[in-house]
């Protein structure tokens, strides 16, 4: 686990490049060092210099995989043709340097970058779909003159690019490009802050909170010709997808079948997510899907050690009474963490800073606390649950998509029948699976309408709309799935998998525990776990009953207590984030005046809008979070 930095020069720019570097050295406080290549030729280095090469790959490194000096990056083939900058860890790297070993190739370490590395030389561009785990790397040939640019299969390592005055740059994070003189932090992307503000949309394109600077997508990988690039006037950098989820690929075992399948693929994963030269834990929620993880750690090592963590809210958000059952269950060492709404004043820019861009809720920052103790407690590497909810079927929204194909399809009495049973089985209630429903029917188009009545600008005041009108901001663009009446529970669980939903989850826990040096692993996604899953009968996920994650809770049935299998509330890492902000109502107001700074806000119906929430005139909702953030966010960069 580490940062990356990477460089086509070609107009021989020159780099001070420990200064990139060291801006994310908490992703990689271990070891540092960077190669250039110029005129066919490599040089590595760990000193500060300034370099001007025609390709620069920097890396900071996290040791988790053979601590010693041979695993350290850019890591250079013995023939000196290749070097890697790599940021992550693919965890089948002991089979894959076996089949390596067997073709004969040569090993120096036992790190898994070198596997990478070598796979890369032996396999070429084949190798990524070989990799499971997670990785962002810039891999140079130096005979070809190529530069293969890849990120893993879900996006759980972070990847950014930047197209400028004829250079490109790959960095792990949004801060090192912020560095280069050619980009303008100031030049924002209007789309994205409205989308952010209205609805807490983020990452789910490849566009970020700033104009200049794009998100490498998930899955996706790029070859370029360093040559032909020289002679491009303007840079495209052409991107392809090298793994996709397929719906119409589908089988049909019995459900027992299944079950078993589901569980050892499972294991195998949590057995492949344990690999580690450094202590392992793990953030317990009390969730099905954290208990899961750490009931498998205790199912496949009994005498292990485990460490837990969890966030703790001070009122009926609190999980601890489940948390319990799973640490009781399990004998492992529980560490609890309870947060205050002064310590997150204290912490809030630090937690902005470690960010990058704005985030949903204050939910992010008990996960930040949970990846702070941690820390203190000497654990390097913790297993975390993300993804399971959008594999399995968790958010109660994903009933919506089911009961809206019956209606489509005339299947009224079995819809009337699902319908009352989610009401009765879930915590789904009948407003809120009606609202939803009605927005899986409505048409994309039509979806545009309905937006327009309520997300106006006679609607939304506190957004001025003047900066609507000068920045072309689409304020009626609607971000949603296509009701897919073939596949409509794995379609719509696909678009949140990849689009609307984990990979801003994904961004939050890297930041998160990367501002700790803390590495933190996703055991539910594994590329063959999630392929079989969708491979299902969709009624294995969410069952008729509307259970969610139907087939996992009886796959972990003597592994994970019953009483967390049954539980069929869903909380997580939840904050109460309505009574801290009412409580901070002098620190809320405090930052609403500085509001008047920032030209996307109406400072008067801003305040007025915090007002009538305090009030009650007004119900209180998240985008009172996304005021404080965008303001907190917009401050840090101008002090920057």
């Amino acid at each position: 686990m580490c940062g990356i930095f990477s460089v086509i020069n070609n107009n021989k720019k020159s780099f001070d490049i420990l200064k990139y570097l060291h801006c994310i050295d908490n992703r990689g406080p271990d070891d540092l060092g960077w190669v250039e290549w110029r005129d066919n030729k490599v040089l590595y280095s760990k000193e500060d210099q300034i370099v001007e090469g025609d390709l620069i790959q920097g890396h900071v490194r996290l040791s988790i995989i053979d601590l010693s000096d041979l695993g350290s990056q850019p890591m250079i083939s013995l023939c000196n043709q290749y070097s890697i900058s790599y940021n992550g860890e693919v965890y089948n790297y002991i089979e894959l340097r076996e089949e390596l070993k067997r073709n004969g190739v040569h090993f120096i370490s036992d790190s898994d970058t070198e596997v990478v590395l070598n796979a890369l030389i032996f396999w070429g561009k084949n190798a990524i779909s070989k990799f499971r785990g997670m990785f962002a790397f810039t891999f140079y040939d130096s005979k070809r003159n190529s530069l293969l640019v890849a990120r893993d299969h879900f996006g759980i390592k972070p990847l950014y690019y930047a197209s400028v005055n004829g250079n490109l740059y790959f960095a792990s994070e949004v801060k090192q490009l912020l560095l280069l003189d050619d980009i303008n932090q100031s030049y924002h992307e209007p789309q994205m802050i409205y989308e952010y503000l209205v609805s807490g949309a983020t990452d789910h394109s490849q566009d970020t909170m700033y104009s200049q600077i794009k998100q490498f997508p998930a899955a996706h990988m790029s070859e370029i010709d360093l040559g032909n690039f020289r002679n491009l006037k303007s840079i495209d950098l052409k991107i392809n997808k090298y793994w996709d989820i397929a719906l119409d690929k589908k089988i049909n075992p019995s459900f027992n079948e299944a079950v078993v399948k589901v569980r050892d693929l499972f294991l195998e994963s949590i057995k492949l997510h344990m690999r580690s030269d450094v202590p392992v834990g793990a953030a317990l929620s009390g969730g099905i899907d954290s208990s899961a993880i750490v009931c498998g750690i205790r199912h496949l090592n009994p005498e292990q050690e485990i460490h837990s963590f969890s966030y703790i809210a001070a009122n009926e958000l609190s999980e601890e009474h489940w948390i319990d059952i799973v640490n009781n269950h399990t004998n492992a060492k529980a560490h609890k963490i309870k947060v205050s709404k002064e310590e997150l004043v204290s912490d809030l820019n630090d937690l902005i800073k470690t960010q990058g861009e704005p985030f949903g809720s204050t939910s992010i920052y008990a996960q930040y606390r949970v990846f702070q103790e941690a820390k203190k407690n000497k654990v390097t590497v913790m297993l975390d649950g993300q993804g399971a909810d959008e594999m399995l079927g968790g958010y109660t929204y994903f009933q919506a998509s089911i009961l809206a194909s019956l209606i489509i399809k005339g299947r009224f009495y079995k819809g009337y029948r699902f319908f009352n049973s989610c009401i009765k089985n879930t915590s789904s209630t009948k407003k809120y699976l009606m609202l939803v429903t009605i927005r899986e029917l409505l048409p994309i188009k039509f979806l545009s309408k309905v937006k327009s009545l309520f997300l106006s600008n006679k609607k939304i005041l506190w957004i001025s709309k003047d900066w609507i009108k000068n920045n072309d901001v689409d304020h009626l663009k609607t971000y949603k799935h296509s009701l897919n009446l073939k596949h409509p529970l794995n379609s719509h669980l696909k678009s949140t998998l990849t689009k609307l939903g984990l990979p801003h989850l994904l961004r939050y826990e890297d930041r998160n525990s990367m501002r700790w040096s803390v590495e933190s692993r996703v055991p539910f996604l594994y590329v063959e776990l999630v392929e079989y899953l969708y491979s299902l009968p969709e009624d294995f996920l969410v069952n008729g009953d509307g259970l969610s994650k139907y087939i996992f809770r009886e796959a972990m049935r003597g592994i994970v207590p019953d009483k967390i299998l049954d539980r069929k509330d869903k909380v997580g890492f939840a904050t109460p984030e309505k009574d801290w902000l009412y409580d901070m109502d002098e620190w809320v107001k405090e930052q609403l005046k500085d509001s008047h700074q920032i030209d996307f806000f109406n400072t008067y119906h801003l305040k007025k809008s915090w007002n009538d929430v305090l009030s009650g005139r007004a119900s209180f909702d998240f985008r009172c979070w996304r005021w404080l953030n965008l303001i907190s966010w917009y401050k840090n960069n101008e002090k920057s």
